[in-house]
């Protein structure tokens, strides 16, 4: 049976890598690996080499800066779709992994990937391997509870409107954005005005040489930041165990 592995390999930090994501990049046939048209090697890329060698990683173009649903973007699952179940095809009962930033159920190229590629081949096995997010590490590295006691959790892509975003902070909920660097004037307007400004914090190529971690109230409210920009906000606290 062909096997196709979505693998989380977390937000940049190689170190932040499951043992179990170690070892199926180390195992599997080949590992493949999302790359935009324009050929500059990707973040999954990067931490995937760490653990596959590279005659072993295959590059899949996808319309990675595309932000809309376009044809663009359609024209590049179907071809991506098609170079994956080539691949099954030339090497029946292989196993392939595909890398991921993150966790392959979050936000992730590979949901895309999978369904297309299980059209082509109705008895492909697709399996899972969760991997650190973005959040998560972005707690850990500012020392930020992200949520405690019955405290929710909202997360969600800023490229799904402001509105929302700012629903969330007025309710007092903890705070998750991702994919919001074009937008990160609005973001910064939109915790000023809810009053959430001074909990919130930023963080941008984390585990890379150039990671940027900080308290959101330091950013240039004029200036855009990077796309792959992670911003937690945590509830207001004012005693411990206040939220139980």
């Amino acid at each position: 049976m062909n096997t196709l592995v979505g693998v989380g390999v977390g937000p940049g930090d190689p170190e932040l890598v499951t043992v179990k994501a170690a070892n199926l990049l180390a195992k599997a046939d080949v590992v493949f690996v999302p790359v935009s048209d324009t050929g500059e090697t990707g973040r999954a890329e990067q931490t995937v080499l760490f653990y596959a060698e590279a005659w072993r990683v295959e590059r899949v173009v996808f319309a990675l800066h595309d932000r809309e649903h376009t044809e663009a973007r359609e024209r590049a699952w179907d071809a991506a779709a098609a170079h994956v179940a080539d691949w099954f095809r030339a090497r029946p009962g292989g196993v392939a992994a595909f890398a991921t930033i993150g966790d392959p159920c979050v936000y992730s190229t590979f949901s895309y990937l999978a369904a297309s590629v299980r059209e082509l081949l109705p008895g492909l096995d697709v399996q899972l391997v969760p991997g650190i997010t973005a959040m998560q590490d972005l707690a850990a590295r500012s020392g930020t509870p992200l949520v405690e006691g019955r405290e929710p959790l909202a997360l969600f892509p800023m490229t799904a409107g402001a509105h929302r975003f700012r629903e969330a902070l007025e309710r007092g909920d903890a705070v998750a954005a991702y994919k919001f660097g074009r937008m990160l004037p609005e973001t910064l307007a939109v915790l000023r005005a809810t009053g959430r400004l001074d909990e919130a914090v930023y963080g941008a190529g984390l585990g890379l040489p150039e990671q940027d971690i900080r308290p959101a109230s330091e950013l240039n409210p004029d200036e855009p930041g990077p796309y792959l920009s992670t911003l937690i906000v945590p509830p207001k606290r004012t005693r411990r165990g206040g939220a139980l």
